[in-house]
Order: C-alpha cells, then structure tokens, then sequence
C-alpha cells in the first residue's frame, strides 16, 4: 500500500506566487536602468546643475500634462484666437500706417499748399494719391503764386 503523496495546493499556490514574483524582478530592474533623456545627462551629469531645478522641471512638466489633459478644450480656443490675431496682425498694422500716411499727407497738403477751399473729399483724394506715390500733389500751385 503505497500512498501516492499528494501535495498541499496552498503550498503549491505558494511556490507559484514566489515562482512570479521572481520573474518579475528582473523585469523591473530593466525599468529603472533606462537611459536618461539627453537634456538630463548633458545639464545635470556633464555641467552639474543642481538636483532641485531637476525636481521642479519634472514638477512643471507633469502639471504641464494634467493642464492639457484636463483642458484640452480652453486651450485649442486660446490657441485658436492667438493664430488668428497673429495671421490678421500685418494686415492691421499695414492699415494703420496708410491711415498715418493720409493723415501726415493731409496735414502737408493744408500746411504748404495753402489750400482752404478745397473739398474734403478731393483732399482726401490727393493724401491718399500721395501715400500711394502720386505726384499730382506737386502739381498743384500754391494759391499766392
């Protein structure tokens, strides 16, 4: 009569878990071996920054990440609005300085042309022709001569 030895399945649920949590330590090791990224290993190995700019770098980037997470759609808008004020800019700012110019040349118009009688609208024709490098401005004698 021999008894076949029958095993404890708690030993052998045991043995497993000891079997996997070995395996596994190898594999987390390779976790933490990783190379640094490029910008750590030049400013905090090679030139030797301090430890405490590193920490608040990694700091302001994980914030950095939740905000775009979180915020993903104020952020789009904000952009939005920024790209469009930055593709309208030369525009405005070439309307602005035409605007300049027609004022100045108005201004010289009256000041040595002498002109009272004239008509808004046609001074205003003449500045802008001005502006835009028309000569019809020289054209026009002075009221004394």
């Amino acid at each position: 009569m021999n008894k076949k030895e029958k095993s404890n399945p708690k030993e052998f649920r045991n043995q497993n878990f000891e079997d996997k949590k070995m395996k596994t330590t190898p594999n987390s090791n390779r976790k933490k071996d990783k190379n640094l990224p490029w910008w750590v290993e030049l400013l905090f190995v090679q030139i030797g920054f301090p430890d405490k700019f590193l920490i608040k770098i990694l700091n302001a980037k994980k914030k950095t990440k939740e905000l775009i997470k979180n915020d993903k759609k104020s952020l789009l808008t904000f952009l939005f609005i920024i790209s469009t004020l930055a593709y309208f800019y030369p525009v405005i700012k070439h309307a602005k300085s035409k605007l300049d110019c027609e004022k100045i040349a108005k201004d010289y118009i009256i000041k040595n042309k002498n002109l009272t009688g004239i008509n808004k609208q046609e001074l205003r024709m003449l500045s802008t022709n001005f502006c835009y490098g028309g000569e019809e401005i020289y054209e026009i004698k002075n009221i004394k001569n």
